[in-house]
């Protein structure tokens, strides 16, 4: 989704332009759509744990609207020094253990330092660096033609 810095009001969910369709190809690929997403908005008293999960049921919606969905959210509410805070492993890891994800034939997308350094820390292969996208359709787009290839 569009980022406007901490989100903690559902009413500024914006997703962004291909973001449905990627989720669909992926999904059609057999792939699981997990987001895992920092939020110290919450330690740092800005908004509750409540809010972050009303922000993840408006994107999720709004997905829905256009035919597209994520499979599980996970979310860190700390500031520093725990193991779930990106770019530790903690909220992968969990994912792993809840849903059955494979770690080899996964992939990580992202828009921050913070998300390739979790991938590499997890041994996410993801398209970078051979690869930077402008947006997440080309890199889905991109990682799909690459396994297929």
């Amino acid at each position: 989704m569009e980022d406007s810095g901490y989100v903690g009001n559902s009413a500024r969910v914006r997703i962004l332009e291909g973001v449905p369709e990627a989720l669909l190809a992926l999904a059609e690929a057999g792939f699981q759509r997990v987001v895992v997403t920092n939020q110290s908005g919450v330690a740092r008293g800005m908004f509750g744990e409540l809010d972050v999960q009303s922000v993840n049921r408006a994107l999720s919606n709004e997905l829905a609207r256009a035919g597209a969905r994520i499979d599980a959210f996970y979310y860190c509410t700390h500031l520093n020094g725990c193991e779930c805070r990106k770019p530790a492993t903690g909220m992968v890891l969990r994912a792993v253990a809840e849903r059955g994800i494979e770690l080899e034939g996964s992939v990580m997308f992202g828009d921050s330092a913070g998300d390739m350094g979790l991938a590499a820390n997890a041994g996410i292969p993801g398209p970078e660096p051979s690869y930077r996208a402008r947006t997440l359709l080309e890199g889905v787009r991109y990682f799909l033609e690459s396994i297929r290839a």
